[in-house]
């Protein structure tokens, strides 16, 4: 029997031909994804290598890479990171994005090590490896804000706020971080007069009583007669530390005699004569329980909790150094002996 070729017009020619077109595509689209995948593989091993550096304290340019080690070589850079051993920490995530093959695995390794640079204090590679993350991932809340971050620190508010928009699109509320962004930026500006920033104080303490502690510490750097008509009875507790460190210069009598708490903190501290009842805060009533029998040489000590994470410091901070979470200090207070000299002012 003749065999006859499909012709032109011949319908299975058709066939032929799309399902040729469609192998040509398949072909090529599979090799362009891989040729991609090269490229993309190579130019993170080119950005990564601007941060290899003689800092880095691990040599880890002879070590051969297995599957394996990836779980406690993480592990390990982060022992060195909580133990303050940031440039181990580095050398470690820098080995692991170089040599694990899983993107995903990658990511989570390039947000460790942005983490690692931003409390390490290297803020301009910090924000080099967020912005990198951010082109291929741009929904990523986590390394957002850990950019605004780098930004505040560096005190570029402008491009802090900058990462407001995207959160919002993301469904985050950053209310709370749009208004410390403004307090921050507000006590940055030297050029705006001591009158018009308590006047922003006051309206920011309004829109955001959480930034309390904050504008209360700056309005009493401003004018301390305006910062005690702000101080908020109910919420001594959370500004116990700045008033028992401010001078004897910067009381307001008035205020202090009307108040249970107050007198009794300015009594226990040694500034008042006169003994007042209960204050209801267990450290300064046993104070000023021991002054009044004789006992002179008490004095408070102050620790900082940060109430998200649990972590304590022994200074103030606007943000947790730990997890960076704002308005979370929580001021512990115990009772030790008076030093040769505690009269000196947090502001």
């Amino acid at each position: 029997m003749e065999h006859i070729l499909p012709t032109y017009n011949d319908p299975l020619f058709s066939i032929l031909l799309i399902i040729v077109i469609s192998l040509i595509i398949a072909v090529a689209t599979y090799a362009w994804g891989v040729y991609k995948q090269q490229k993309e593989a190579g130019n993170l091993l080119k950005f990564l290598d601007k941060f290899d550096s003689a800092e880095c304290a691990l040599d880890t340019a002879s070590m051969p890479f297995e599957e394996h080690m990836f779980k406690p070589l993480t592990l390990l850079a982060k022992a060195f990171e909580n133990s303050g051993e940031y440039h181990k920490a580095i050398s470690i995530y820098l080995y692991l994005i170089k040599n694990i093959p899983n993107e995903l695995a990658k990511t989570e390794l390039m947000e460790r090590l942005g983490t690692t640079y931003l409390h390490a204090g290297f803020l301009e590679r910090a924000r080099t490896i967020y912005v990198e993350i951010l082109r291929k991932k741009p929904r990523n809340k986590k390394v957002l804000y850990e950019l605004g971050v780098v930004y505040e620190i560096m005190q570029q508010y402008d491009k802090a706020k900058e990462v407001i928009e995207p959160l919002e699109v993301l469904g985050e509320d950053t209310h709370t971080l749009q208004k410390f962004l403004e307090f921050s930026q507000l006590m940055a500006n030297r050029s705006i007069a001591a009158e018009k920033k308590l006047f922003s104080l006051q309206e920011l303490l309004n829109e955001e009583p959480g930034l309390y502690r904050q504008i209360i510490a700056a309005m009493l750097q401003l004018d301390t007669r305006i910062a005690w008509k702000n101080i908020d009875t109910s919420r001594i507790r959370e500004i116990l530390d700045i008033l028992w460190f401010l001078p004897n210069s910067q009381l307001d009598l008035d205020i202090i005699s009307n108040n249970t708490q107050l007198g009794t903190l300015y009594y226990a501290k040694g500034y008042l004569q006169k003994p007042m009842a209960q204050s209801g805060i267990f450290s300064l009533d046993m104070l000023a329980k021991a002054k009044e029998n004789g006992f002179e040489e008490g004095d408070l000590q102050f620790s900082y909790l940060c109430k998200k994470c649990k972590q304590s410091f022994p200074v103030s901070f606007k943000r947790c150094p730990n997890c960076m979470a704002i308005n979370s200090v929580e001021v512990e207070e115990q009772i030790a002996k008076a030093s040769t000299q505690t009269d000196y002012s947090l502001l």
